[in-house]
């Protein structure tokens, strides 16, 4: 059974410790290490690295590529939608589905 997640890829969500705390961006992939049990999103545009490529067919020079790299996802809160700030996220029933919404303003999330 896989466990429910506060944040889902597309979310606006906001990283709230290490190098890059205070940065806002969109979730591109969440990734489930079923091994060691742990949870990651990429998020675009935190947490860069240099990758060293070598010469391809693709790339024919190699060199250098900037990428993103996975964040633990319990660094990342998802970003209140009506106030721009980071929000807890709680469900509710509404009409017989569950909703996801944001704590501090009540607004449900999309």
């Amino acid at each position: 059974m896989s466990q429910k997640l506060h944040i889902k890829k597309g979310d606006t969500v906001i990283v709230n410790a290490g190098d890059d705390k205070g940065t806002q961006g969109r979730v591109l992939e969440i990734i489930h290490d079923k091994k060691n049990r742990r949870v990651r999103a990429i998020v675009e545009g935190v947490n860069m690295v240099t990758k060293h490529t070598k010469p391809s067919a693709k790339n024919t020079n190699g060199g250098f590529v900037e990428k993103e790299a996975p964040v633990h996802i319990s660094n990342l809160n998802l970003l209140d939608p009506k106030e721009k700030k980071a929000t807890r996220v709680g469900r509710r029933q509404e009409n017989g589905k569950w909703v996801r919404y944001a704590k501090k303003s009540g607004e449900v999330i999309k």
